[in-house]
């Protein structure tokens, strides 16, 4: 009554699936990154915590001399 079934799975498919899986993972990651990142913005705009306070910037200006 049961029919052995033989299968095959073309080296392409394989390719291609592998791809797909990757590219999930990826947009897996970062979506998940930036979740992350806005949540711990919202949570630091809560608490009052300025991530930038220690950070030291260079100003854009720029100067010519002749």
């Amino acid at each position: 009554m049961m029919q052995k079934m033989l299968l095959y799975i073309d080296p392409s498919i394989t390719t291609y699936l592998i791809q797909a899986i990757a590219g999930v993972v990826i947009a897996l990651g970062a979506g998940i990154t930036v979740l992350i990142r806005r949540t711990k913005k919202k949570v630091n705009e809560k608490l009052g915590i300025d991530e930038n306070r220690n950070k030291e910037f260079e100003s854009d200006e720029i100067e010519f001399r002749e």
